[in-house]
């Protein structure tokens, strides 16, 4: 299978094609971020030099965006997750980008979705209590962002949250 995207910012520029093994290594990149280039090319089954050169082209290409560490924040202090569903009072443009631009500022603030429904946005906070979450709301409701009403979820516990995405999955055959 060859996968033929295009730019996902509405770009019309076209991307290198992938194949099987381009999707394999991104699938092990993510799981291994830290991998050695050899370790990489045994595992999707190439030499080094052709694997280092397929990788450069994906980084390059804008497929891997980021090497990360995923810190355990458990291990750090007490922390709280809080889904929100916001409705906005106004669904111009220009309402839809203010909100927008208030809560990609908030650090608390780590996912913003523009939903279909019965709602606008579904925002997920990480906050260290109750009292910093509602502090952080508060803060947002002063700014007139044109926040019409909003509804809280707070995780009791995660059961389970995968740090990455089913690449080949979607998009290998399988």
């Amino acid at each position: 299978m060859t996968i033929r995207p295009t730019a996902g910012n509405g770009a019309h520029a076209a991307l290198p094609r992938l194949d099987r093994t381009d999707i394999r290594i991104l699938a092990f990149l993510q799981r291994n971020g830290r991998a050695t280039n050899a370790a990489l090319a045994e595992a999707v089954g190439l030499s080094p030099s052709p694997c280092l050169m397929r990788v450069k082209r994906l980084e390059k290409a804008g497929y891997i965006a980021a090497y990360t560490a995923q810190i355990a924040l458990q291990k750090l202090g007490p922390t709280l997750v809080v889904f929100t569903e916001v409705t906005l009072s106004d669904h111009r443009a220009p309402d839809f980008a203010r909100f927008e631009q208030a809560v990609r500022a908030t650090d608390e603030i780590v996912e913003c979705h523009l939903i279909s429904g019965g709602y606008d946005y579904l925002l997920k906070f990480i906050v260290p209590s109750l009292p910093h979450y509602q502090e952080t709301i508060e803060r947002l409701l002063a700014r007139e962002i044109g926040i019409e009403k909003y509804f809280s979820y707070v995780v009791i516990k995660t059961i389970f949250a995968k740090p990455f995405h089913p690449v080949e999955v979607l998009f290998g055959e399988g």
